[in-house]
């Protein structure tokens, strides 16, 4: 028997600090939630899992720029449908001045009206934005410009977008109610006859026409991105659940782990105990 150097203790030492060393892993997954929490628990699933949780971080921002623009387009839109309502008043008045039962004063009356309204249309094209942004003409300040089209990102990639159309120009210019606009100027009659109102009626048709033009454009733009919106939900799901397979550790399959090592250490410092005992056998040959 030899004593400078206790093997089964050894032995005994290097099982207990491996068995530890499980047990602690084991403790770091079951406090964290995570099979991996390290490179070392497993190196490739850290990376697809890394790579999954930024694919579903992008969609994620993506849902909420859809979001975004769905809000944008339903302003829009809100905006228009003010304007054709003003538009189908201005035609209600222009009937009532072309027929000859109106009086020049009831023109004078309509006339005042119609500029009133039309005033308004414009300050409708001016004050529609979003978050600074306007909407139904190039600028706030101007209105003698389009508004540019507006591109919204909806997914990973740069090509991954949706854009609104581009010409929108919701003001009395953009209409082409200049017509309507001078014989109306300054709320007089003086140039609102009966005929000249009958010759209106066709603009107001066609700026009619104009304008649901551009809001069935924007429906259409709404309807595109609330479509993708539903896509990437259900894609953002699937992505997380899959990462989540990677990633999360499994409470049943690990707490059954940790049992087995809280177990295993325990023997394995009652086999140390032992091993250092039986070096004390060795006094009994001194006797």
């Amino acid at each position: 028997m030899r004593i400078n150097t206790n093997i089964a203790s050894m032995n005994a030492q290097e099982a207990n600090t491996n068995t530890n060393k499980k047990l602690n892993n084991s403790l770091a997954k079951l406090s964290s939630g995570l099979r991996i929490n390290k490179a070392s628990d497993d190196a490739s699933g850290l990376a697809i899992a890394d790579k999954l949780r930024t694919q579903a971080s992008s969609l994620g921002q993506s849902i909420s720029n859809g979001n975004s623009a769905v809000a944008l387009t339903q302003i829009a839109d809100k905006a228009m449908a003010e304007q054709s309502n003003i538009l189908d008043i201005v035609k209600t008045k222009l009937i009532q001045a072309a027929t000859d039962t109106t009086s020049d004063e009831g023109r004078t009356a309509i006339a005042k009206d119609i500029d009133k309204l039309l005033d308004q249309l414009d300050n409708i094209a001016q004050q529609t934005n979003y978050n600074g942004t306007t909407l139904l003409q190039g600028s706030a300040a101007s209105g003698a410009n389009a508004a540019s089209a507006l591109t919204f990102q909806m997914g990973e990639s740069s090509g991954d977008t949706i854009a609104t159309t581009s010409g929108i120009r919701s003001n009395t210019d953009g209409l082409s109610l200049s017509a309507v606009l001078t014989a109306v100027s300054g709320g007089t009659s003086g140039n609102l006859t009966s005929s000249g109102a009958r010759d209106l009626l066709d603009d107001i048709d066609t700026a009619l026409n104009t304008l649901n033009g551009w809001r069935a454009d924007f429906g259409s733009t709404q309807n595109q991105l609330e479509s993708a919106i539903r896509n990437q939900m259900t894609q953002q799901t699937n992505i997380k659940a899959a990462e989540s397979v990677i990633r999360d550790v499994d409470y049943a399959a690990e707490s059954a782990n940790f049992n087995k090592q809280n177990i295993i250490s325990q023997a394995g410092t009652y086999a140390m105990s032992q091993a250092n005992n039986v070096q004390q056998n060795v006094t009994r040959l001194l006797q």
